[in-house]
């Protein structure tokens, strides 16, 4: 089931879409939340994921669940770690203000995986808590050079550490993704799955991930769905692709 509602507020319309998925059923009987933002670097919305979404998903949860929350994230700027990012993009106040926790991605504890359906990476190092956590991606949607779009599914990503996977096709702190980058993400994503998404649509970037002109008009919706496919898909649709026509959305 996917939403698909108007832009008023965060407040407002994460609500109304989790509302209509009926998001708050399943939340109650969680645990630990894992919120996966986009924060890839210290630009601004919509490059990244604004704190105030992020903020009436914590709201939401703690409204229907007892569940102890993380904001989690692996940001790949190249000369800074991800507490940064998290101080520049106000999510270090978000989290004393609300009393949730933050999670470096980068430096987590890891677990071995291995899975002999990927061909790109049949093992990989992840953090342990993406598998203790119920995970929800909270991505902003845009165009991008090499996945031609980044949505819910590209933003598992923030998950692996640099060490293992920062290779040698440039300074970003994932960079060895680049080289497969659409089998790469398939291969990603058989490891971890993001549970519920709720991808922030308000904007949009239509040519590049990094800036370039925002949509125009700017979409103005929020999205909501326990398919991430179903979520990238109508993400596409959005920024005038063809799902079909990108690899790592043909399911």
């Amino acid at each position: 089931m996917l939403a698909e509602v108007d832009f008023i507020s965060y407040e407002q319309s994460v609500k109304a879409a989790l509302d209509e998925i009926g998001a708050g059923k399943q939340l109650s009987r969680q645990r630990a939340v894992l919120i996966k933002p986009n924060l890839i670097n210290t630009s601004p919305h919509p490059v990244t994921t604004p704190a105030a979404c992020c903020e009436a998903i914590i709201r939401y949860v703690k409204g229907c669940s007892s569940a102890r929350i993380v904001i989690a994230e692996g940001c790949g700027d190249s000369m800074l770690e991800t507490d940064d990012v998290f101080e520049i993009h106000g999510y270090t106040e978000l989290a004393r203000r609300t009393g949730v926790d933050l999670l470096d991605l980068n430096h987590a504890p890891l677990v071995r995986k291995s899975d002999t359906r990927c061909p790109v990476f049949p093992e990989m190092m992840l953090p342990q808590i993406a598998f203790s956590h119920y995970i929800i991606s909270v991505p902003v949607l845009k165009a991008h050079s090499f996945a031609t779009i980044t949505g819910t599914l590209k933003n598992m990503m923030g998950f692996p550490p640099p060490r293992y996977y920062a290779g040698q096709f440039g300074t970003w702190k994932k960079a060895v993704f680049h080289q497969r980058m659409h089998q790469s993400i398939i291969d990603l994503c058989r490891y971890i799955t993001p549970d519920l998404t709720v991808m922030d649509a308000t904007i949009g970037l239509a040519e590049f991930h990094l800036g370039g002109d925002p949509c125009s008009p700017p979409l103005n919706r929020i999205l909501a769905g326990f398919d991430p496919l179903a979520v990238d898909r109508r993400g596409a649709a959005l920024l005038g692709f063809d799902w079909q026509e990108i690899p790592h959305l043909r399911g």
